[in-house]
């Protein structure tokens, strides 16, 4: 391919054509921003704020190991009430077993005058693989409670393989797995509540 002297503007002296044109682009953006640019930031942040004021959350526990259970939902009052939410702001639920959350997260989430969800429960591995559809279908169907309402449906179930695994994390040394559960629902409630107030179009 033949090379180009140099033009009028002394760019591109000695370069392809492909490569002047180039280098006239890059010059005039360099020059003379484009009209329709500015300064602003490219993105908005949406931050993570645990606060409970003002939401009001469901929570659907599972009455099957209940001694469990009971602690996990304690758990979930106490986060809600530690991260500035109020007693009246919460509306207890309970299911008989962990497969009937579904159900009940569902009645819960299309309220409209509930923010977000947590559903509590305790499955324990046993002689047969019944564990393993229960958590599969309680997972797959609050999962798609999450997709279809739009509202935050926090998965506070334990899948453990024996009562001394779950008695550890509803309190014990590995934590209370019902108070991230609701942490977790206050955070996507407040992001969900940001972006839905965001205006439409470039972020500002």
């Amino acid at each position: 391919m033949r090379r180009m002297g140099a033009d009028r503007t002394g760019i591109g002296a000695g370069c392809t054509p492909e490569w002047t044109c180039l280098s006239l682009l890059v010059a005039a953006q360099t020059l003379t921003p484009l009209p329709h640019y500015d300064v602003r930031p490219m993105h908005t942040a949406v931050p993570l704020t645990a606060s409970a004021r003002g939401l009001r959350v469901g929570i659907a526990t599972s009455r099957y190991h209940a001694e469990v259970t009971g602690r996990l939902q304690q758990g979930a009052v106490n986060a809600f009430l530690t991260a500035g939410g109020i007693d009246s702001d919460l509306l207890l639920v309970d299911a008989p077993g962990s497969f009937e959350l579904v159900a009940i997260a569902q009645a819960l989430a299309s309220r409209a005058d509930l923010d977000a969800v947590v559903c509590i429960g305790c499955v324990l591995t046993g002689e047969t693989t019944h564990d393993q559809y229960i958590c599969q279908a309680v997972a797959n169907g609050l999962g798609a409670i999450n997709a279809t309402l739009g509202k935050p449906v926090a998965f506070g179930v334990l899948t453990c393989q024996n009562l001394e695994q779950a008695s550890a994390r509803a309190g014990g040394a590995k934590g209370n797995k019902g108070e991230e559960a609701m942490n977790a629902a206050i955070i996507a409630a407040q992001a969900v509540a940001r972006v839905q107030k965001l205006p439409l179009g470039r972020p500002a």
